[in-house]
């Protein structure tokens, strides 16, 4: 992956890997041989209760937020936030309460998430998160309160509305949504793309694999799968095609 962001003249690439940090070393190894500057993150699982609550499981819900070290101070604090998530939030998944981010806020860029992030969910997309959440019906004010809620942790420069075009219907559906939550609050855009492997004809190959990964027929239905092709290492050209500046401006 880092080789083909090489190949594209992209000058950094992020990993986020879901909930730990365990690919970093060798992510950085490999970028550095590069040339490409690493980005070291995580893809934290969020909840709104505490992360020492073990609530029943239908009320258990995790969403996704984006976490990237800035600097030294941030990638310490993002080591803290993933051991302590491990060692005093996990149930199901390691968790991450308001409480424990604006400890260890300092350094760290935050962005609002996938689809099963907790702003895009408060909009009611028509999908089902890879945490099983779907959306509980369109509630744009409290979409918006917690924008600003995570903006007032980790500060007006450093928390992101992310947006998001995999061909998805209910990416799209919010797209307006979320560019107005960040102008309301002042909340700089960032485009993003998945990339759960490295080209688009890599898709059947990534299906099998997670079909592999959680004991499934991939004629199952309901299994974790994901729509369409497009979660793949996308180039910059590709980029700015579906994010415009005429659309999308700064």
């Amino acid at each position: 992956m880092v080789k083909a962001a090489a190949r594209d003249e992209q000058p950094a690439i992020a990993i986020t890997d879901h909930g730990n940090l365990y690919g970093v070393v060798d992510f950085v190894k490999a970028a550095r041989k590069t040339g490409v500057k690493p980005i070291i993150g995580i893809e934290a699982y969020y909840t709104e209760g505490s992360r020492f609550e073990r609530p029943p499981a239908a009320e258990n819900r995790r969403f996704h937020m984006n976490l990237l070290a800035e600097n030294e101070v941030g990638y310490r604090n993002l080591l803290q936030l993933s051991s302590k998530a491990f060692l005093d939030g996990y149930y199901y998944k390691p968790r991450m309460d308001i409480d424990l981010l604006a400890e260890h806020s300092e350094g760290v860029i935050a962005t609002s998430g996938c689809l099963g992030g907790l702003v895009p969910q408060l909009l009611g997309p028509d999908a089902v998160s890879e945490e099983g959440n779907t959306g509980a019906g369109r509630d744009f004010d409290a979409a918006v309160a917690a924008a600003a809620r995570f903006q007032d942790v980790f500060g007006k420069d450093s928390f992101f509305i992310e947006l998001q075009d995999h061909g998805l219907e209910a990416q799209r559906r919010i797209m307006g949504d979320l560019i107005d939550i960040s102008k309301r609050i002042d909340a700089p855009l960032l485009a993003t793309n998945d990339a759960h492997y490295t080209r688009r004809e890599e898709h059947d190959a990534h299906d099998v694999l997670l079909c592999i990964q959680t004991g499934s027929l991939r004629n199952e239905p309901g299994r974790l799968r994901f729509d369409g092709t497009e979660h793949y290492l996308k180039s910059s050209e590709e980029m700015r095609a579906l994010f415009p500046d005429s659309d999308f401006p700064g």
